[in-house]
């Protein structure tokens, strides 16, 4: 408001300091007298003053007109002028505003686009650096990989975008699969920027999948001092590498041990380390080494790998002191599935089936797999149960879960044993022991090879998963296991004759007659328990059924150790 006011005040000032001059200068007598070519002008004070003026705007206009002239010969003469700064600053205009739609068009996926306002920018701007990278993107994105990969090699030959073309190029191998050549562009990038977290990522993976173990090392030590890994990450993953470089033994068995233990001093946890790290105590003497690592290992997470190294510490012993000895091993989580199936497996080695049956426990029940359905069924026929029992056991175990198994926690892949890298992913370090997403194993007509393992089902319709009773005939059902005692009423006999009742008899003598000499044979070998020396010296991992075919074959099933449920099976009384 003030100053609004102050501006009025000074203009005002200012119109009447000039109507006092022009008043004065009309008052003032004489002028100014001016002879041109025997012409007199004479001028008064005002119409100098306007004159002079008038002068001045003349010459200024005259310079401008001079200043055009130059500038316009040194344009025509090639120089830089106003005039083609003018021309210059339309089309940096035009560039940036190409430059801009193409981005947009890249980010909108219009690769094609893209490429023809990268173009046209291109020859406004004539910045490759920056036209260059867009049309590498855009050609990438429209699918024309020839084009991209020129554009990137063109990328090369700038020091200030070189590592943006190796980059490129390492992309399109890595999509092709030429991993040889993707490794060699990964190191050079890692030359030029050994703090690019993802080129330190690329790095560490190809490394880890050509089986440079040292490499990776490395690369993973500079991931650790750029402040991209955690710390505890990088003791983990410098144990996975450690323990992969004493896997594959290329320094010497003495070397790989000392990796393997080096692996276990930084990953106690790590299972193959703790196995690894104990054999090679126990291949130099120091069963208490091992022992301790082997502990340490089952405290964290109980693994049959882990008991299979605590077995091999005193592999003389005898069942029973084995059974003392892991006591020991299993007491810190002794009700944890694999201490109970672990205990179960040892009392079966020693004979004692009930201790095997009370150390199993309700683990059928609460939480089947197919190693328990099978060590219950071990149990069974160590108990001296009719084959149906075993066979009904069994039969469970065909579909029960498979229990934990070493799975990529990237792609849900299962591998039978652990490596340092996924198999079907290539990813580095994601193998968990861990249950599968789903315990269901999708089996080709198995409800019709149930009748070849367990006998054909009851004409009752008992239930499913019964053991088939004897044809013609009726008998009590006794539950086994976890499952209350039903008993089947027998069926009342039709009225027989005294002349069918004779018969009977004689047929009866007859049977018991073939049961003796059919006794006084020799056993068949699925008539062997399997904890008896007999069956343990051979398919000490698998379990035979066998059923009845159709023409009177025999039809045999191998049962995997690991293996997937049906009703509980039954016992047949008679």
């Amino acid at each position: 408001m003030l100053w609004s006011l102050l501006k009025i005040t000074i203009f005002v000032a200012l119109i009447a300091a000039a109507t006092l001059g022009a008043g004065y200068l009309m008052e003032t007598s004489g002028g100014i007298r001016l002879s041109v070519a025997n012409t007199e002008f004479t001028l008064g004070p005002l119409q100098s003053v306007v004159a002079v003026l008038l002068l001045v705007l003349a010459l200024w206009i005259l310079f401008k007109l001079v200043g055009l002239l130059v500038a316009i010969l040194r344009f025509v003469k090639g120089d830089e002028t106003a005039l083609t700064r003018y021309f210059d600053r339309n089309r940096e205009r035009k560039g940036y505003q190409a430059l801009s739609d193409g981005m947009v068009a890249l980010a909108s996926g219009e690769g094609r686009l893209a490429m023809a306002k990268a173009e046209k920018a291109e020859r406004y701007l004539h910045r490759p650096e920056l036209t260059n990278l867009l049309t590498a993107q855009a050609a990438e994105m429209a699918g024309d990989h020839t084009r991209a990969q020129e554009v990137y090699k063109t990328l090369l030959q700038d020091d200030r975008t070189r590592f943006v073309g190796i980059r490129g190029i390492l992309r399109q191998r890595l999509a092709e699969g030429d991993t040889d050549t993707a490794l060699a562009l990964a190191q050079k990038a890692f030359e030029l920027k050994p703090r690019h977290n993802e080129v330190q990522d690329v790095l560490l993976k190809l490394q880890a999948d050509d089986g440079d173990w040292a490499g990776a090392r490395r690369t993973l030590d500079a991931k650790l001092k750029s402040g991209t890994l955690p710390r505890d990450v990088h003791k983990r993953r410098d144990a996975v590498l450690a323990l992969a470089t004493a896997r594959s033994g290329a320094q010497g068995d003495g070397v790989s041990g000392d990796a393997a233990i080096e692996a276990n001093r930084l990953a106690p946890d790590l299972v193959p380390a703790a196995v690894l790290a104990a054999e090679t105590y126990i291949d130099r003497a120091r069963p208490r080494y091992a022992t301790k690592v082997l502990k340490t290992a089952w405290d964290a997470e109980p693994h049959p790998d882990l008991a299979a190294a605590f077995a091999r510490i005193d592999p003389e012993e005898t069942p029973a002191q084995r059974i003392n000895r892991f006591r020991a091993l299993v007491k810190s989580n002794p009700d944890h599935p694999e201490s109970r199936m672990l205990m179960a497996e040892l009392h079966i080695a020693n004979e004692d089936f009930p201790e095997a049956r009370r150390a199993l426990g309700d683990l059928v029940t609460t939480h089947p797999t197919a190693r328990s359905l099978t060590i219950m069924a071990a149990i069974e026929r160590g108990e001296g149960a009719d084959d149906s029992v075993v066979r009904g056991w069994l039969t469970r175990a065909l579909t029960a879960p498979r229990g934990p198994q070493w799975i990529c926690d990237n792609c849900h892949h299962l591998h039978g044993h652990w490596t340092p890298v996924c198999g079907n992913c290539h990813a580095f370090d994601t193998l968990a022991w861990r249950e599968p997403p789903t315990g269901e194993v999708a089996m080709p007509n198995s409800t019709d090879m149930l009748p070849l393992i367990v006998g054909r089902p009851d004409a009752s319709g008992s239930g499913a998963g019964t053991p088939a009773l004897s044809s013609g005939g009726t008998a009590a059902i006794e539950t086994r296991g976890p499952v209350a005692e039903e008993v089947v009423p027998p069926a009342e006999p039709p009225a027989r004759s005294e002349k069918d009742t004779d018969k009977d008899v004689e047929d009866a003598e007859i049977a018991a007659a073939s049961d003796t000499d059919r006794s006084d044979e020799e056993l068949p070998p699925s008539a062997i328990p399997p904890s008896s020396p007999a069956a343990s010296s051979e398919n000490e991992g698998d379990e035979t059924v066998e059923g009845d075919a159709p023409h009177g074959k025999t039809v045999g099933m191998a049962m995997p150790r690991v293996m997937p449920d049906v009703e509980p099976p039954t016992r047949r009384q008679a």
